[in-house]
């Protein structure tokens, strides 16, 4: 008997939600390629732009290069904590103010 592909449903790393076909989704160079990073991780379109409007890219390359990382920073274990009750295709404008510059 033949085993079925794997078709499993991808899962946010950020909020724990799955990220079914047709969901806004985006892929998050876990270093940012400015800063010469390849890795990707498949996000939901509102964590990744969460992410930037928290982060700048400096920050993410030195001290946040991890999904487990990346849910240290306050703001963003609460916005995932906030996000992981919406539905998969939820979208809304990211909430709170933009990311300070360097």
């Amino acid at each position: 008997m033949e085993t079925p592909a794997d078709t499993s449903t991808p899962v946010c790393p950020l909020c724990g939600r799955p990220i079914p076909p047709g969901v806004p989704q985006s892929r998050h160079h876990l270093v940012p390629r400015l800063k010469g990073g390849r890795e990707t991780v498949l996000l939901h379109h509102i964590c990744h732009k969460e992410i930037h409007a928290t982060l700048c890219e400096a920050e993410i390359a030195r001290d946040y290069d991890t999904p487990e990382k990346l849910l240290t920073h306050p703001r963003l274990a609460k916005f995932a904590a906030w996000v992981a009750k919406r539905p998969v295709d939820f979208l809304s404008r990211t909430p709170g103010g933009h990311r300070r510059r360097h």
